[in-house]
């Protein structure tokens, strides 16, 4: 059975903190803002979101704080018991509803066409059949305007990283890899460049929107610089949030974030 990356937050951090929130940032703020211009759209406060590999919660919980209902769908028992936990604490118990499954039998653990947006952070690198799990992903979207977040491992922000660190010989493997990895030792089994995502997406019968860099600096920023330096990380997630629309910055991002959109008319004719 395919299956999805290891339990982890969904922006791939270990644990909440102020270098998680760097490197989410630019996703998060994407996330907000495209829930809110939903439910103005449909007219209902409440939507509906599936959390496809979403783990312990580190979107779907913030997500349920919004008030929105959450389904978190990930194949690891312990992430979603954190996932409970975490949502307890919050108090959005009610809100959050975690299934054991994976992303390419989506379909079985969640309703078709019942959603008005899908996270799929962190999952397309590892999922056996990528174009199989989009179309699992596409498949539970609502009619009408249902919108994937995605978020997968940029080619760009590996071979830069390669490079820096002085590993010319794996960088240039990256660079001409058909999968973007650098080596038998790479752990992540393919990356994506913008029009690879782009191309994905419209396979599966979606709309392409805007899509964003992250974490362009905030892997190669050394962590010391920002934890001494006063009013750095904030400087910094600044110049990530601004860079993140630019294509040059895009193209060299670890990971890129793609909004698309299922089109066609809502039942009740409503878009």
């Amino acid at each position: 059975m395919p299956s999805n990356p290891p339990a982890r937050d969904a922006g791939g951090a270990p644990a909440p903190g102020p270098h998680t929130a760097l490197r989410t940032g630019v996703v998060w703020e994407v996330l907000r803002r495209t829930l809110g211009e939903r439910a103005a759209e449909t007219g209902r406060p409440e939507l509906d979101v599936l959390d496809t590999g979403g783990g312990s919660g580190s979107f779907a919980v913030p997500v349920a704080r919004l008030g929105h209902r959450v389904t978190v769908v990930d194949p690891s028992p312990d992430a979603l018991f954190a996932l409970a936990r975490r949502a307890a604490e919050e108090g959005v118990a009610d809100r959050v509803h975690g299934v054991q499954g994976d992303t390419q039998g989506l379909l079985e653990v969640a309703e078709p066409g019942g959603y008005d947006m899908v996270f799929c952070h962190g999952v397309l690198e590892y999922v056996d059949d990528p174009r199989a799990g989009l179309a699992a992903v596409a498949g539970a979207l609502r009619p009408g305007g249902g919108t994937l977040s995605l978020l997968a491992a940029g080619v760009g922000g590996a071979v830069l990283s390669r490079a820096l660190a002085g590993r010319f010989t794996e960088a240039r493997r990256a660079l001409g890899d058909p999968d973007g990895r650098w080596g038998e030792a790479d752990p992540v089994p393919r990356r994506y460049t913008p029009a690879e995502l782009a191309a994905l997406v419209t396979e599966a019968g979606l709309e392409p929107g805007a899509v964003h860099g992250v974490r362009i600096f905030a892997d190669l920023v050394p962590g010391v610089l920002v934890d001494t330096e006063p009013d750095a990380l904030r400087a910094l997630a600044a110049l990530e949030a601004e860079a993140a629309e630019l294509p040059a910055f895009q193209a060299v991002a670890g990971q890129l974030h793609l909004l698309a959109r299922l089109p066609g008319r809502a039942p009740g004719g409503q878009m």
